[in-house]
C-alpha cells in the first residue's frame, strides 16, 4: 500500500473504466483502492474483472450502480457487497429492499443530479439502508456539490466523493481518505458501514474543470445516442430483470 503519515486509506468509491492505463493512473494518485461499477455489467463478470486487476499495490472492488425506474425517471443507487446480482429497470423500493435482504453497503451517488439520482426525500426514505452520500462529483457544478453536502448534512450521514469516471484521464481527480487502512474489500464495507472518520479530496485547477467538461460531454453522448442503441438496437440487456441469468425473480418487478 501506499506510504503515508499515519493510518488511512485512499479510496476512489466509483469508476465505470478499468483497464491497465485505470490502474496505473489510480496507483499515481496514490489510491489504496478504487471501487468498479460498470454499467449493464452483471455482477459475475464485475468479480472477474476486479480480482484480475487488483494486487497489493491497489485493491479493485466490485460493485453494482443499479439503474432503478424507467429511463426517463431512473435513480441510480451503488450496491458494494452484494451475494447475488441485481437488476436494472426494477422499481426503487425493489432494490433497496433487495439490498436489505443481502445487508449490502448502500451508497447514494450524485444526489439530485439531473433525472438519473435519488432525492432528498430518497435519501431521507432510506437513511436506515444507505451508508454514505457523494458530496463532490467531477460531473457536478458547484451548485450540484452544495446541494449534496446539504443533503448529507441534513440526513446526518457520512460523506464519500468518487471521480465517477467514465474516461479514464478521470481517475484520480479525487478521492476518499479515510481513517482507517484500506487492505481488503470487507476494510472498505467496514470503513463505509461503521461510519470511520473521512475526508473529500479533490482537485480544484484547471484539471478539475476539464475534467467536468469532458466527463459531461461524455454524459451527453451516453444519453443520446448510446442510449437510442441501448434501448432500440442492442436487444435485452444483460443486467435486464427478464434475463435468463435472474432466474425469473424479477420479472414482475420488471419497467420494460
Amino acid at each position: 500500500m501506499s506510504e503515508r503519515d499515519g493510518v488511512t486509506g485512499n479510496v476512489d468509491c466509483h469508476v465505470k473504466v478499468l483497464d491497465d492505463s485505470v490502474v496505473e493512473r489510480a496507483k499515481r494518485a496514490g489510491l489504496d483502492a478504487i471501487v468498479y461499477a460498470p454499467h449493464f455489467t452483471r455482477l459475475p463478470e464485475i468479480r472477474e474483472q476486479a480480482e484480475a486487476y487488483s494486487s497489493d499495490d491497489l485493491l479493485v472492488v466490485p460493485a453494482r450502480e443499479v439503474f432503478t425506474g424507467t429511463w426517463h425517471d431512473r435513480k441510480h443507487v451503488l450496491a458494494l457487497g452484494l451475494e447475488e446480482p441485481v437488476p436494472d429497470f426494477i422499481p426503487l423500493e425493489a432494490a433497496m429492499a433487495e439490498f436489505e435482504r443481502q445487508d449490502a453497503t448502500v451508497l447514494a451517488p450524485h444526489p439530485e443530479f439531473l433525472t438519473v439520482s435519488l432525492t432528498e426525500h430518497d435519501v431521507e426514505r432510506y437513511a436506515d439502508v444507505i451508508d454514505a452520500v457523494e458530496i463532490f462529483n467531477p460531473k457536478h457544478l458547484p451548485s450540484h456539490n452544495r446541494r449534496a453536502r446539504e443533503i448529507a448534512d441534513r440526513v446526518e450521514l457520512p460523506p464519500f466523493t468518487s471521480s465517477y469516471a467514465h474516461l479514464p484521464r478521470t481517475v484520480g481527480v479525487c478521492h476518499t481518505v479515510f481513517d482507517t487502512d484500506i487492505e481488503t474489500e470487507a476494510d472498505l464495507l467496514a470503513a463505509l458501514e461503521d461510519g470511520v472518520g473521512r475526508r473529500v479530496v479533490y482537485e480544484n485547477g484547471f484539471r478539475r474543470w476539464s475534467t467536468t467538461a469532458t466527463e459531461l460531454a461524455h454524459l451527453v453522448y451516453e444519453n443520446t445516442w448510446k442510449k437510442g442503441d441501448r434501448l432500440f438496437l442492442s436487444g435485452i440487456e444483460p443486467t435486464h430483470p427478464r434475463h435468463i441469468a435472474y432466474d425469473g425473480r424479477f420479472d414482475d418487478e420488471a419497467v420494460y
